[in-house]
């Protein structure tokens, strides 16, 4: 029997296999949205299958995506992930990769813990849409607005209201499924 997937991950095994067991499923774990986080900023202007294929890559370079280890990162540590191939290798997302983690840091001491923070935007329960067809979703909100400038505020880098909308979706703060998809009254 056939599923019947979001269009937008149809024919690409690595998209379809992300979608089913991840994409939308609400994620509370710190170090998990702090993965989505890393991988959403080097994603800002490219296409998640690229990120989605280097992903193991990243786990390896980034200490398996350890925001206390990334906080004290330094030049030469900048310097090898800026010589590794098999992550993007942009110098302003390594460097705002470091200033993030140590700002989401200060939001744990805040906050308790960042899943706190980020998911108090929605009450702790996820937003969720009805998508005939996932063209009709939208790119940024009201919502990613605000958390986009809060966290601007905090010093976060690379975190436009886009990347803040892909991070939602990605970690079930909305459920952008299309209402065809059999993942969508799953999550």
């Amino acid at each position: 029997m056939n599923k019947q997937r979001c269009g937008w991950c149809e024919g690409d095994s690595l998209y379809e296999e992300y979608h089913d067991k991840e994409w939308g499923v609400p994620v509370k774990d710190d170090a998990t949205l702090f993965e989505f986080l890393i991988l959403e900023t080097f994603q800002a202007g490219l296409s998640w299958i690229t990120v989605l294929k280097k992903r193991e890559n990243f786990r390896k370079a980034f200490d398996n995506f350890d925001y206390r280890k990334i906080a004290k990162y330094d030049q030469d540590k900048v310097d090898e992930l800026l010589d590794n191939p098999g992550i993007i290798r942009n110098k302003l997302k390594v460097n705002a990769t470091i200033s993030n983690a140590r700002a989401f840091m200060e939001i744990q001491k805040e906050f308790g813990s960042f899943s706190s923070y980020i998911w108090g935007f929605v009450d702790g329960k996820p937003i969720k849409n009805k998508l005939q067809n996932y063209k009709e979703g939208p790119a940024t909100t009201p919502l990613s607005d605000a958390i986009s400038k809060d966290l601007k505020k905090r010093g976060f880098k690379f975190v436009g209201s886009t990347v803040i909308y892909a991070q939602m979706q990605a970690t079930g703060m909305v459920n952008d499924h299309e209402v065809s998809c059999f993942r969508y009254d799953e999550v």
